[in-house]
């Protein structure tokens, strides 16, 4: 009779990163957040003093908005 091992145990290497797995996701997310504030200020900034109006914004309210 063949027996099969259907689980496979981690690597002890694998389980000594995954404190620093967890620290590089959560700065790529903060990297990500900063990215897209910074997105958004720039296309908020370019629109003209009208087209801020239209969307109830005034040019003050941008770095308000965005911290």
């Amino acid at each position: 009779m063949a027996m099969f091992e259907l689980s496979h145990p981690q690597p002890a290497g694998l389980l000594a990163t995954a404190p620093r797995l967890g620290f590089v996701t959560a700065l790529v997310a903060r990297v990500q957040a900063w990215d897209e504030l910074r997105r958004t200020r720039k296309a908020l900034s370019q629109l003209s003093d009208r087209e801020l109006d239209d969307i109830g914004l005034c040019r003050g309210d941008i770095d308000t908005l965005l911290r």
